[in-house]
């Protein structure tokens, strides 16, 4: 589930009519100073970081002058809390809290309605609290199409003892908050305290948001860039990732960055699984064997040979890898075959000075590791093919070897292969990219390839190939031009290839 930063959430709270504290982000001590010259009195500093229970981290300080709140800045930003490094603090003003109550809407999956849950114990530990029985917890479904009426809302709160002008305002917040989370498809919504202050406001003091993330797309007003649960900032590489995932459906497509800054010969593999199961196992198996994992990604469902290449550049434009371990399982709806044609391309493009271990089992398996094996030799790191009987541990045995005996030989940087369009031939679009063949390095053997290969996207006029099919029918041909690209260049002559930009990366 995707979510949202306290200051996100109550900077959208307040455009729904719930009363929030005065104050603002601040990514500079400098920010800092001026909001809380702004506001004008005593402030509190919160660090922005998906976690919980951030004042026992240190993440919550007060302040009570402009030019405190500056300092309290300084030492907040940049404060490691996992693997968020914290890049804004939320300073707002301070409240003198009578009450905190606790007001929150998931979704109760079981009975496929949103549920208000609400309490005038406020504060940590609410759900563990209630399951103990120290804590008395409302309850009210909600109707997706009306919401929470206000009569009900105003029952609820009374209910639980909350009198006068106070219940009025209470009950006010609890039907913009379920208002809120229903047009914005909340999986969960949570104010947590909902405070009284001393002078009869009701005010959102901290919240909580996660938001169902095939909902996201519907929602870009809310500003979230990656519609995954994720435990820190997206990366540039996490950002380039998901717009691949996002312009392509064809089987699914994951990166997740787990570390950067680390230099070579540390022990860092890229990481390329298929299949939760499976990639779990292997991963498992090569931490094992001492290796660190720089990234996560996953090319499962059948995808396509441009989406497991793609996959495959954005894994090597992380620098200083020792190695690219490729091992999922043997997915029954998966033609590897497409997989490996997609990795022979990037490890060519690349020209892969790093050791590469892959176990593609499953359909097509012998076919696969042939590709790899036939296309892979001549690149400066040894590439090795593996089937689903070839354990994960079996394969981190090999990578383990092939990187040992690297070791000897000198690292040679890694970086895209320049492409110049032919001077003689045809190109036409794909999706996503562009595909060229090249009419002097056609010969004989060439065409044969393209027929066999492009599977009826060709046909031979004058010794020359030409589109049998309409543009429109060839642009979702990317893993069937991809076959005759590698294809053809396994016998040595690049007759055609296929251009598929990554926006964001070389410059693209």
């Amino acid at each position: 589930m995707a979510r949202l930063h306290e200051y996100q959430g109550k900077a959208l709270l307040k455009t729904a009519g719930i009363d929030v504290p005065a104050g603002g982000p601040a990514a500079t001590p400098e920010e800092a100073r001026q909001i809380a010259a702004g506001i004008g009195k005593p402030v509190v500093l919160k660090i922005q970081a998906w976690t919980t229970a951030r004042a026992k981290l240190g993440g919550i300080k007060f302040a009570d002058t402009p030019e405190e709140a500056a300092q309290i800045a300084g030492q907040l930003l940049g404060m490691k809390v996992g693997s968020f490094t914290v890049d804004r603090v939320l300073v707002e003003e301070k409240l003198a809290i009578k009450t905190e109550c606790f007001a929150s809407i998931i979704v109760d999956d079981a009975a496929a309605r949103p549920l208000l849950l609400f309490s005038l114990a406020g504060g940590s530990g609410i759900e563990e609290r209630a399951a103990a029985g120290g804590v008395s917890v409302g309850q009210q479904h909600l109707d997706v199409a009306t919401g929470l009426p206000d009569y009900e809302a105003r029952n609820l709160v009374r209910r639980l003892g909350i009198a006068g002008k106070t219940q009025v305002r209470m009950a006010g917040a609890l039907v913009k908050l379920a208002a809120f989370a229903i047009a914005k498809e909340a999986r969960s919504a949570e104010i947590n305290p909902l405070a009284v202050t001393e002078d009869g406001r009701v005010v959102a003091a901290d919240c909580r948001f996660t938001i169902d993330d095939y909902a996201v797309f519907r929602h870009p007003e809310l500003g979230i860039e990656i519609a995954r649960e994720m435990d820190h900032p997206p990366t540039e590489l996490e950002r380039i990732g998901y717009e691949v995932e996002k312009n392509d459906h064809r089987g699914t497509f994951y990166f997740a960055q787990l570390a950067q800054g680390f230099a070579a010969n540390e022990g860092y593999l890229g990481f390329h699984g298929a299949g939760g199961g499976g990639s779990m196992m292997s991963m498992d198996a090569i931490t094992k064997a001492g290796f660190k994992i720089a990234n996560f990604t996953d090319t499962s469902g059948n995808p396509s040979a441009a989406k497991v290449y793609r996959a495959a550049m954005i894994i090597l434009s992380q620098p200083n890898l020792d190695g690219y371990f490729g091992s999922g399982s043997g997915v029954a709806s998966q033609e590897q075959f497409h997989s490996a044609y997609g990795l022979a391309k990037a490890f060519y493009e690349m020209n892969l000075s790093i050791p590469a271990v892959i176990r593609l089992g499953g359909n097509s398996e012998d076919r696969a590791v042939q590709i790899l094996t036939d296309f892979c030799k001549d690149l400066p790191a040894k590439v090795e093919g593996y089937r689903k009987d070839d354990t994960p541990a079996f394969c981190a045995e090999r990578i383990t070897a092939l990187i040992e005996k690297a070791k000897n030989r000198p690292r040679q940087p890694m970086a895209k292969r320049k492409f110049t369009p032919p001077e003689h031939g045809v190109s036409f679009p794909i999706n996503g990219g562009t595909a060229y063949v090249d009419y002097d390095k056609c010969d004989e053997a060439t065409n044969a390839v393209l027929l066999e290969y492009g599977k009826g996207i060709f046909e031979i006029k004058d010794g020359k190939p030409v589109l049998a099919l309409s543009e429109e029918a060839v642009a979702g041909k990317d893993s069937e031009l991809i076959a005759c690209e590698v294809e053809c260049r396994g016998r040595g002559q690049d007759a055609i290839y296929v251009s598929l930009p990554i926006a964001g990366m070389n410059g693209e």
